[in-house]
């Protein structure tokens, strides 16, 4: 007879619980979509939308304390698909380069033993995208080639270093924060180690300042913020006014240049970089939560700030200004005091315990619309801000000032009736928050919001250890139908976790005991009993529970009845292999055996009964015999109703059940059960046989003791072989048919467990020791596989089981429970093998082909003049697999998205933008948002006439956010750029910063009051005379030509002489900004010229400033054509942008970008134009031929004129070859 046995395919998989203390800070959510956390050694990666583990990675020997996602900043082609790259580090100083869809690791980085304090992937997208920045304890930064694991610089520091943040606008400034205050690095660079040691600056920390008993007085952060003045200063702060610098983090804003927060326990700063001030202070009252930690956002001056009882707050900075003062009007009488975050939302805080605290936070970097909080015991929250629309006539007396939503969606305007998805990001969810003059609300449709946030996924770990496991009784031919691979968990509390391990999904949690269990026996597929003890009295006895509980129902019974109270321990439950009967053995007190069917005591063994020490039921039973007894029994029953079947003739369906449980209790009434058979050790090591027969139990063989053997702890017995474990580690087979038995010293004290594996003729056992386990083979007596605390892994074992023939399943002293194949190997799976139960969106899973034609086709459409979501109908030729698996992520996108993405309203530059924050593709979502606000100002400038103020009033209302910084409008950035300086003139405390000042308004033009602070100076200070003077030359300023030439020749040599910035603010006085712009560029300074360029001068001579600026940033020595391509594209150049595109080979970006200037009317059409179109489209067509896109090849070859000829007969000839034939 073939021997059949059926295998559901189970994933190795894990399944992780709490974390431990280093995993702290270990958390980040990439641009991908993706969340990365550590949790002990293994790295987890779950998806953010519908809450489900994608990949447990498993490497590490130690904890993880890191992790980072590279990013996603640079053009993705086939050469650079979409992958799924990694960081980890340890508390050993291991970093692993992770490709996290195969669980494979790149490469691995050692350097020295201490933990990583921090790390970063450079996000200057020219450079290389594979370099990653590391801090090694105490004081090295090191910055390593993450894909070939060489590192390429090493510079160390004075300081400790605790972490770092790289300055968003400008890739060469650097911060480090240490021990003892903040080291800026200017000259960074990935070709070379800084060569400076930066420039130290110290904070005195604000608890420590003489001045802050009297702020604790409530007096309002106002005040507070007078007596924090001087923060941060260059002279090491005096040994009693600073304790221990207790700045929990830094970070550069990413929404603003130059501005940093520095965040301590009760408060935030926010500081003013150009002058070292202090400019804002977000504090907490006194019964307020202390802060953990904070997220800058990029897209709106918000903050998202996490606090100690895990409750996520979001602050938003309440807009100061009136955006409808022209630049050169009076400020206003009273300039903004100071800069103010005002708290919008906030989510509910969690129950904090000894064991449950809040980790960390992360937030999504690409919509920065929702954060996950990660809790010490494993729990992820992810928590959504939803807006809400509410009406205007609702004001709310609150001090803060209401939020608009945004007039545009998508980077372009809309009307109010057009769809719209407010919450796809912050930035489409409220407005920039300049707007506040009344007389515009009532002519523009703005709408107050409100934000709130909503849990929109929960994923929980598993409970703290010790566990109990055991996997449902194995998969046969009779059960395949309705078989689930489930394993049980019996906790700590008291309470049994059923896992389904296809999915790894908690399946169910019952609360059944109120101590540890210790145990649990399956009886059936739906049903199991389970026993816990009480910790011990001082006479040494417990209370037992036992429990036989149904899976289905969840009902519970206590097994045992009123019997438990007061008395020895319980050590192990035994069912036997027909499920009829259980041996309950206690530690001092005699075996019970009992009915599993009806519940009841067959027999308690007499007080001389030998103490157990192992015990297992016989596989061999006497099946046959009991079905004959069962028809006999049938039959009997069947004369006995005959009768009374003939009298009533209609028998009522509840009788006919009565009937059929009278004739079950019947079979059990006549003791219609099998015999079973049992053996089991006592102390002295005799291996008694017993056989039980109903509510018989008879004794019938002793065989003596094995010499060689210690105390035997545990029996196994399948088919004709028998294995014994005892105290000192050795293993004895007995073949009971050929009747020899055969030892083996394994040499790993205690056997704690054996068992052998499911299937019909599978001879695999696993036995479990308290260093470890082995599979063993008992049919050739030789070990498969070992596992050893301390050796192989780093954990401790606490049980095992058998899941499937080929796999077992180890619950580990981690927290975690692993299911692994029989080399016990741990391992990461790969992603795409694995059924979820929840298709989740991840064009990064797809082979880069797909991803990438996947994405074609949700740009181009519509396909054949309608718009659809299914690929199915496209002529793609991969294989269907990979279809269906496209299918499949198109069908896991939101309903809200599908919505956009069908609606034909739908514009293709919207189109674009949402498309790049569905990839998570950093450098699309900055071109297109540029691309889509210049393209749509430039469509409104030609419909204006030139007297039309309401073009120019949109401009003014809906302004490129100041995130871009350079990219803005010059009136926009101007604007910004004089409210900055009124701030810093409130803020100023000393004469340096008062000089600062004044600098800033002669260079914007503001000379009256430049004049008033050069006034200032007192006659005691050295400057007196000199700034004295300048005020005078300020004023008398004229236009008259001799001191137009002195005052130009004597800044030219100023220049000369090294003194650059007095020399370009003499040619700022007299006007000549394009030639102090130019002077600026000669040395070097592109950034201030570019800004002085925005500020001083009119579009055309800005336009040369910048233009000079692009031939810099694209020069072979700079390489920043990215940037460059977004400076053009602010300057309203697209041919130049589109010819920049095709000469980078980003051919998909420029024919979507040709498509919508060509819709703009943004292009000139005359041959040269025709012929870089045509090129565009002809090489994007020949990389979707590549793809294997056949259906969008054809469309752009056709557009191409003369290029795309060749190409178009090349794509239609295969069909017509197949017609031929």
């Amino acid at each position: 007879m073939q021997r059949f046995t059926v295998n559901i395919k189970l994933p190795a998989r894990t399944l992780t619980g709490a974390l431990s203390a280093p995993n702290r800070g270990a958390a980040d959510w990439g641009w991908q979509g993706l969340i990365a956390y550590g949790c002990h050694s293994l790295v987890l990666v779950i998806d953010a939308n519908t809450a489900q583990t994608l990949q447990v990675l498993e490497r590490h020997k130690a904890s993880v304390v890191k992790v980072k996602w590279a990013k996603e900043n640079y053009h993705h082609n086939i050469g650079s698909p979409y992958s799924l790259r990694l960081a980890s580090a340890d508390v050993t100083g291991k970093i692993i380069v992770w490709d996290v869809a195969t669980g494979t690791a790149r490469c691995e980085i050692q350097e020295h033993t201490k933990p990583i304090q921090d790390m970063q992937w450079l996000w200057n997208q020219d450079a290389s995208r594979d370099l990653l920045l590391a801090v090694h304890p105490p004081n090295y930064i090191v910055l390593w080639n993450a894909d070939t694991g060489t590192k390429l610089w090493k510079k160390s520091y004075a300081e400790n270093i605790l972490s770092f943040s790289f300055d968003p606008f400008d890739p060469s400034h650097l911060a480090l924060l240490t021990s003892e205050g903040i080291v800026f690095i200017s000259d960074f660079s990935p070709s070379k180690a800084p060569a400076s040691s930066g420039k130290k600056v110290y904070i005195s920390s604000p608890h420590s300042s003489p001045s802050h008993n009297k702020l604790a007085a409530a007096t309002g952060a106002k005040k507070a913020l007078d007596k924090v003045k001087i923060l941060i200063s260059n002279e090491k702060p005096s040994a009693e006014s600073v304790t221990l610098n207790d700045c929990l983090q830094l970070s550069y804003l990413p929404s603003k240049r130059n501005y940093m927060l520095l965040l301590y326990p009760r408060e935030i700063l926010i500081l003013d970089l150009e002058v070292n001030q202090t400019v804002g202070v977000i504090a907490i009252e006194r019964t307020g939560v202390p802060f953990l930690q904070v997220i800058p956002c990029f897209q709106r001056d918000g903050l998202f700030c996490l606090h100690e009882n895990g409750c996520i707050t979001l602050r938003v900075r309440r807009s100061n200004c009136s955006i409808t003062g022209t630049p050169n009007e009076e400020p206003d009488p009273d300039p903004a005091q100071e800069l103010i975050y005002d708290l919008r939302s906030q989510c509910d805080a969690i129950r904090v315990t000894k064991t449950v605290r809040p980790f960390s936070m992360v937030c999504c970097p690409v919509n920065e619309n929702s954060a996950a909080l990660i809790v010490s015991d494993g729990r992820v929250m992810i928590w959504e801000l939803k807006s809400s629309v509410s009406g205007r006539n609702v004001r709310n007396s609150s001090s803060a000032s209401p939020l608009y939503s945004p007039v545009s969606f998508c980077g372009i305007p809309v009307g109010a009736f057009q769809n719209k998805l407010p919450d796809l990001s912050l930035d489409n969810m409220i407005g920039q928050g300049t707007v506040a003059g009344e007389e515009q609300l009532k002519n523009s449709f703005l709408q107050e919001v409100h934000l709130k946030f909503l849990l929109t996924g929960l994923l929980s770990g598993l409970p703290l250890p010790p566990f109990a496991i055991r996997m449902c009784p194995p998969l046969t031919t009779k059960n395949i139908k309705e078989y689930e691979p489930i394993l049980a968990v019996g906790t700590s509390n008291g309470s049994v976790l059923v896992f389904h391990l296809t999915s790894g999904l908690l399946h169910k949690e019952l609360s059944i005991h109120s101590c540890e269990v210790k145990g649990i026996e399956w009886i059936s597929l739906t049903g199991f009993i389970s026993f816990a003890t009480s910790t011990p009295n001082n006479l040494g006895l417990v209370r037992n529970e036992l429990q036989l509980v149904d899976l289905p129902t969840g009902r519970s019974i206590a097994f045992r009845g009123e019997r438990g109270n007061d008395e020895p321990a319980i050590e192990m439950i035994k069912v036997s292999h027909l499920k009829q009967y259980l041996a309950v053995v206690f530690k001092d007190k005699p075996l019970e055996i009992w009915d599993v069917r009806t519940c009841t005591l067959l027999r308690e063994m007499s007080k001389n009964f030998p103490t157990v020490t192992a015990l297992e039921w016989s596989p061999s039973h006497n099946l046959k015999s009991l079905r004959k007894k069962q028809l006999a029994a049938r039959e009997a029953m069947a004369r006995q109703t005959v009768a009374s079947d003939a009298e009533v003739s209609s028998v009522e369906s509840s009788v006919i059940s009565l009937l059929q449980e009278a004739e079950s209790k019947s079979e059990l009434s006549q003791n219609i059960s099998a015999r079973e058979h049992f053996v089991f050790t006592g102390a002295d090591g005799q291996v008694y046989h017993l056989t039980v027969e109903g509510n018989t139990v008879k004794d019938s063989a002793r065989i003596p003791p094995d010499g060689s053997m210690g105390s035997i702890t545990c029996i196994a017995w399948k088919g004709d072989i028998l294995v014994l474990g005892d105290v000192d580690g050795n293993l004895n087979f007995w073949d009971l048919k050929a009747r020899v038995s055969r030892g083996i010293p394994t040499h790993r004290s205690w056997v704690k467990k054996i068992r052998f594996a499911p299937g019909k003729g599978n001879q695999k056992l696993l036995a479990m020791y308290s260093d470890g386990a082995e599979i063993w083979d008992s049919k050739e007596v030789q070990m498969v596989s070992s596992l050893r605390s301390g050796r192989n892994v780093n954990f401790r074992i606490l049980d095992v089981d058998w899941c499937t023939s080929d796999k077992v399943v180890l619950a580990s002293d981690d927290g975690c429970i692993r299911v692994l194949d029989l080399s016990m190997k741990p391992s990461c799976f790969r992603m795409d093998e694995q059924d979820l139960i929840e298709p989740a969106w991840c064009p990064y899973l797809l082979v880069p082909r797909a991803s990438l034609a996947l994405k074609a086709f949700l740009l181009h459409q519509p396909w054949n003049e309608k718009y659809s979501l299914d690929i199915i109908n496209i002529d793609y030729p991969e294989n269907e697999n990979i279809k269906n698996l496209l299918q499949e992520q198109l069908n896991s996108l939101s309903n809200d998205i599908k919505k956009l993405l069908l609606d034909p309203d739908f514009t293709l530059l919207q189109r674009c933008l949402l498309v790049a924050r569905l990839y998570g593709d950093e450098s699309e979502l900055h071109f297109w948002t540029i691309a889509a606000h210049y393209l749509h100002s430039l469509s409104q400038e030609k419909s204006a006439k030139p007297a039309d103020a309401a073009a120019l009033q949109e401009q003014l209302v809906n302004p490129l956010d100041i995130c871009y910084d350079i990219l803005c409008e010059n009136h926009y950035f101007q604007k910004f750029q004089l409210e900055r300086v009124n701030l810093q003139e409130v803020k100023r405390s000393t004469y340096d910063h008062t000089r600062k000042c004044a600098d800033q308004l002669l260079l914007l033009g503001q000379t009256d009051r430049a004049v008033q602070l050069l006034l200032e100076t007192s006659s005691e200070n050295v400057h007196y005379y000199c700034d004295s003077l300048k005020a005078c030359l300020v004023t008398t300023v004229t236009s008259s030509g001799p001191s137009q030439s002195t005052i130009k020749l004597v800044a030219t040599n100023m220049i000369a002489n090294g003194k650059l910035a007095e020399g370009v603010q003499l040619l700022c006085l007299i006007d000549k900004a394009a030639d102090a712009c130019r002077y600026l560029q000669t040395y070097g300074e592109w950034n201030r010229a570019a800004w002085l360029a925005k500020v001083r001068l009119n579009s055309e001579e800005c336009a040369d400033v910048l233009k000079r600026w692009v031939d810099h940033l694209c020069s072979p020595q700079v390489n920043q054509k990215s940037k460059a391509i977004l400076v053009l594209l602010s300057l309203g150049c697209f041919t130049k942008v589109a010819e920049m595109l095709h000469s980078m080979r980003y051919f998909d970006r420029a024919a979507l970008f040709v498509e919508a200037c060509l819709k703009y009317g943004a292009f000139e059409v005359n041959d040269d134009t025709n012929k870089l179109i045509h090129a565009i489209y002809a090489d994007y067509a020949r990389s979707l031929k590549l793809l294997g896109f056949k259906q969008g090849a054809l469309r752009f070859a056709s557009k191409a004129g003369e290029s795309g000829k060749e190409l178009l007969i090349e794509l239609k000839q295969p069909k017509e070859e197949v017609t031929q034939e």
